[in-house]
């Protein structure tokens, strides 16, 4: 038996602009939008699709649910998320700090080859060097 990984879940103030903000950010669309929670999942997916798709190779979805309490500390969990090569890494990076993403210090090496961002909520995410694998 193999379990897919379905989903992340963020905690956030407002969900429907961090759903939103998410889903600028990677070309995806919100498909649940209430107040109480907001669901994202990839452009591509579209319902006559992804029953084509075999269960264990999607990939999750994001998913934004309320919460009273403001973040405090660096994440525990964080995602990393990278450019192809055939991309500009540099100019992805400044399209997301356009969008609001900020530049944060987590205690990150001088020199290092990723990027550490945040959302507009102050959730932690790194852009790595390009790849094509």
């Amino acid at each position: 038996m193999v379990l897919r990984w379905y989903t992340v879940v963020i905690d956030c103030h407002d969900v429907r602009k961090q759903a939103a903000w998410w889903a600028e950010a990677f070309g995806w669309k919100t498909i649940i939008e209430t107040d109480d929670e907001c669901v994202n999942v990839p452009g591509w997916v579209e319902p006559d699709r992804i029953h084509d798709v075999p269960w264990e190779q999607i990939g999750p979805g994001m998913v934004f649910v309320p919460v009273s309490e403001d973040k405090t500390l660096k994440n525990r969990l964080h995602l990393d998320f990278a450019p192809h090569t055939s991309q500009d890494r540099d100019a992805e990076i400044a399209r997301l700090e356009a969008l609001g993403a900020q530049r944060v210090n987590v205690g990150q090496p001088d020199g290092t080859n990723w990027t550490v961002l945040a959302d507009p909520e102050g959730n932690e995410f790194c852009v790595l060097s390009s790849r094509d694998f």
